[in-house]
């Protein structure tokens, strides 16, 4: 079973707090709509980067040569 270094966890679990922070603010009402969705596009855009990016330093480690030591 592979160790999960603590960096990694810690990105993850800094990732899971913004976005259940994220979810759970109280906004204003919104104005009225007058978009064309690009801002939803926009927005699904910046979540899927974020979870590329989580993914890439939980992978990376198995990736490693063997010279390199895991934290």
């Amino acid at each position: 079973m592979a160790v999960i270094s603590r960096v990694s966890l810690l990105l993850v679990m800094a990732i899971v707090v913004v976005l259940a922070t994220i979810a759970n603010a109280q906004l204003a009402p919104a104005p009225a709509p007058t978009s064309d969705g690009t801002s939803v596009d926009q927005g699904i855009a910046y979540v899927l980067m974020l979870v590329a990016l989580a993914l890439t330093y939980l992978i990376h480690p198995l990736d490693a040569s063997s010279a390199y030591v895991l934290l």
